[in-house]
């Protein structure tokens, strides 16, 4: 486990390289605020939107999550405190004001771009709008 790539993986770099194509720019693997040892794969600081791409594997997608038969209680109470863990870092974020966008690796990156890009414009909207006539 310990050669296992945990960032930079090929489905975020996809993303990445369309999120840049389309003028954004983001910060890459930043510690989650108040929580030691977890961090967000793709990060918007001051729209407040931590993007999170999830291994099928390690995350436990309905779709494709496999489960070993070597060891098999062991892998099973691991996977358990990944997904456990997820949620509470979701959790945690969103009690913070964040938006949260959770996507799994087999998901379409351009797909995945698409829909960043529509969080970050929507959290970019202005929340009133200053009258002339005041």
């Amino acid at each position: 486990m310990s050669r296992q790539g945990s960032r930079d993986t090929a489905p975020e770099v996809a993303v990445r390289r369309l999120l840049h194509a389309e003028g954004m720019r983001y910060r890459v693997n930043v510690p989650v605020p108040g929580m030691p040892r977890r961090t967000i794969d793709i990060v918007f600081p001051r729209a407040k939107i931590a993007i999170f791409m999830d291994g099928c594997f390690w995350h436990g997608c309905p779709k494709h999550a496999t489960h070993p038969k070597a060891n098999a209680d062991w892998w099973r109470a691991k996977l358990d405190k990944n997904m456990a863990r997820d949620l509470e870092t979701t959790e945690h974020l969103k009690a913070e004001g964040w938006t949260v966008l959770r996507f799994w690796e087999h998901e379409s990156p351009a797909e995945v771009a698409q829909t960043v890009t529509r969080a970050k414009e929507a959290a970019e909207k202005p929340r009133y709008r200053r009258s002339d006539h005041t």
